[in-house]
């Protein structure tokens, strides 16, 4: 039997074949005119997305490139930062601060909790000295999205800037860089932009600008200010990941066809349709505030969280997530990020369904499905 593989994991995420299709043509020259132009028209599109009117830099890496990049442009040895720690990735800000000597201040709680905008005004209150405020949109270790409109509320009236991680969230669910008022946002090529990995972004609103000007911290290829140099003469820097970027050139033509609003949308019927297949199994999400990038589900008791994961890809081809350290085996993440359909989501509920069969987990077969279906079918259009 043919076994076709379904991707289906928070990141990364299914490209579109016509964007596939241009990794194949052949190269072209990073310092001529054709570069230059794909180039411009890219980080126009990155501004529509990110909702902003500033400059938007492109940067060849992963997007933890541009968490470190957002450390190392606006800090000074020993400043204080406060780090929300929600999961992996909340702890990630706080690991590169501490890379750089940061004084870093957590605000952690566990894994799926939310962290409410008051919990943050009473942390800056006591430490009014930090420089700047670490979130994270969409947490990918857990499918918890935070309250960064609040979060800007809050640290307007101080002296900290924002930094938000939209890695997974940005392109799937509101961020407004301008309108929030976030002073520093990166994203990443692999989850919504549809794009395979290899690129992250970076905006800084005029204020954050100013720190990356009087900055300290130690920076060479994540250099802001050279980054911006090279925009400005509608190139990069650095020797870009060329065929990615043209890569990126279509999968932002489509995302501006389907529009900001038709993106959010689609994100939020994908979203609903795996939550009531989930619930339909009798099985309990993890996150208490779960957002339209992954769903996370607890491991029913008496099961394998690994062994789950593992039958899902490698007997029915259907690849998921399992937790990250230090939760593993303990709950298992459906992306429905990017270039997901409705089919997508029946399909991997179907393959969940014979999955937790094949684990002596009792349901009445089907469930998932009808459920998933209807939320589907009532948004068809």
């Amino acid at each position: 039997m043919i076994k076709k593989p379904y991707l289906l994991s928070p990141g990364p995420t299914p490209v579109p074949p016509e964007v596939c299709q241009v990794a194949s043509l052949p190269l072209i020259h990073h310092r001529g005119p054709e570069f230059s132009a794909i180039f411009r028209e890219v980080t126009e599109g990155l501004k529509y997305i990110f909702q902003t009117e500033l400059d938007v830099l492109t940067l060849t890496s992963s997007g933890s490139g541009a968490m470190e990049a957002a450390v190392v442009n606006i800090l000074d040895p020993g400043d204080k930062a406060l780090v929300l720690n929600a999961g992996k990735f909340g702890d990630r800000w706080g690991k590169i601060c501490r890379a750089y000597a940061v004084d870093v201040q957590e605000i952690k709680v566990p894994w799926g909790a939310e962290i409410a905008k008051e919990d943050l005004a009473e942390q800056l209150a006591a430490h009014p000295d930090a420089r700047a405020v670490f979130c994270t949109l969409s947490e990918t270790s857990t499918g918890t999205v935070y309250d960064i409109e609040g979060f800007a509320r809050v640290t307007a009236s101080t002296d900290a800037l924002l930094v938000v991680d939209g890695i997974s969230g940005l392109g799937a669910m509101p961020c407004p860089m301008d309108a929030w008022g976030v002073d520093v946002l990166i994203s990443g090529s692999q989850k919504s932009f549809m794009t395979p990995p290899g690129l992250a972004f970076i905006a800084f609103s005029p204020e954050a600008w100013r720190h990356v000007e009087s900055s300290r911290l130690p920076r060479f290829y994540f250099d802001a200010l050279a980054a911006r140099k090279g925009l400005q003469k509608q190139t990069s820097a650095w020797t870009p990941a060329i065929s990615l970027i043209r890569q990126l050139h279509k999968a932002l033509e489509i995302m501006q066809n389907i529009g900001l609003e038709g993106l959010f949308s689609h994100h939020r019927v994908m979203a609903e349709a795996t939550r009531a297949g989930i619930h339909a199994l009798g099985l309990e999400l993890l996150s208490e505030n779960p957002g339209n990038i992954l769903t996370a589900v607890k491991t029913p008791a008496g099961l394998d969280g690994n062994r789950l994961v593992k039958i899902m890809q490698e007997m029915y081809k259907v690849h998921i997530a399992g937790a990250q350290d230090p939760h593993k085996g303990k709950f298992f993440r459906i992306g429905h990020l990017g270039f997901t359909g409705g089919f997508d989501i029946i399909t991997a509920l179907t393959a969940l369904e014979m999955t937790l069969g094949d684990l002596g987990y009792a349901h009445k077969r089907g469930d998932s499905i009808r459920a998933a279906q209807a939320i589907i079918k009532e948004n068809w259009q």
